[in-house]
């Protein structure tokens, strides 16, 4: 059966696997204080173009969003976010959990438009009462967004300069940032982000590695960062196995190489479902490929193909999503056609 349902349900890529491997029984510093941990740190550092950039690696992305927030949040902040943002819509209220509300403002095609954003914060402010509710702290915003579509370099320039004047923070989610560095046409690479915003994270557990994202702080970590890290059991005591794997994630830009792949799998995938007359909803150029298709047909589809349901589109379509990894091959592109 061929699948398309996600970009994690697979170990690791190649290089990983044979790098934990070969590591065998060498033993190291706990917590992250080993040398690969260090090694992968200066490789991203050098890759952001960012030499004092604090750097953290922790297991996964909903972890990551509730522990970073949490620690650049005041006790009386929120955070703004698309209504369709992960933290809002996909976290399980896990930065609800921890004390901070999730502001969610309209969206379109899953980003948010700097208009929407000045107009939530001139409201907020303009508000008689607004001392009696939940202050906004910072923006959050993906890249890719939950809808595979992604910022520009003048749209995420725009919001910075807004999150300046109201005095918030920026923070970017890059569950899938290789991807959208191997996009066609994407114009924001990793210094653009690492000048933009105030944090942000590589994702690795939908990007080819076993687990593990790395958090960059580009003007340096909140206050005892690592000591938050630990209250929210987001500190790997082997700590190695997450530095190893962006340590070869970084090397030879393999990072980027990988998501290519997915990219122009993803690409043909379009095309084929185009050329069969099919919708896309939204238009997307990442490893994400959103398509209406009817009840009937989705449900015979289904017995040979594994993709995910979106929502609803029209009383007898949905829209529905079909991924490629970085693993993903050509030729499963090409069987797909015939099944369509």
């Amino acid at each position: 059966m061929l699948s398309f349902v996600n970009d994690y349900s697979e170990t690791a890529c190649p290089e990983i696997l044979e790098r934990l491997r070969a590591f065998g029984r060498e033993k190291t510093d706990g917590y992250g204080e080993d040398p690969y941990s260090e090694r992968a740190k200066e490789k991203i550092r050098e890759a952001i173009s960012c030499p004092e950039a604090a750097i953290y690696f922790l297991v996964g992305g909903t972890q990551t969003n509730a522990t970073v927030l949490d620690a650049i949040l005041g006790k009386a902040e929120g955070v703004i976010a698309a209504k369709t943002g992960h933290i809002n819509a996909h976290e399980a209220g896990a930065v609800e959990l921890l004390g901070h509300k999730v502001l969610a403002i309209p969206e379109k095609d899953g980003k948010i438009e700097a208009a929407e954003l000045q107009k939530f914060c001139e409201e907020f402010l303009t508000e008689p009462t607004h001392d009696h509710m939940v202050w906004p702290g910072a923006v959050y915003v993906s890249q890719p967004t939950e809808y595979g579509t992604l910022y520009s370099r003048a749209e995420l320039q725009k919001i910075r300069e807004l999150c300046s004047r109201y005095d918030l923070k920026l923070y970017l989610d890059g569950a899938r940032l290789g991807y959208a560095l191997a996009t066609e046409g994407n114009d924001l690479e990793l210094a653009d982000i690492a000048a933009l915003t105030d944090a942000f994270y590589i994702g690795g557990t939908k990007q080819g590695a076993l687990m593990g994202e790395a958090v960059v702080f580009p003007g340096g970590a909140p206050k005892h960062f690592f000591s938050i890290m630990k209250q929210h059991g987001a500190l790997l005591a082997k700590g190695f196995l997450l530095g190893l794997q962006f340590d070869t994630l970084f090397t030879d830009n393999l990072y980027v190489r990988l998501s290519k792949n997915a990219v122009a799998c993803a690409k043909r995938l379009r095309e084929i479902l185009v050329s069969k007359g099919y919708v896309l909803a939204p238009e997307t150029r990442s490893n994400q490929t959103f398509v209406v298709i009817e009840e009937e047909k989705a449900k015979a589809l289904s017995e040979k193909i594994g993709f995910g349901y979106w929502g609803p589109y029209s009383e007898s379509s949905s829209v529905y999503r079909f991924v490629c990894s970085v693993t993903t091959e050509i030729s499963e592109v090409e069987a797909l056609k015939e099944l369509l």
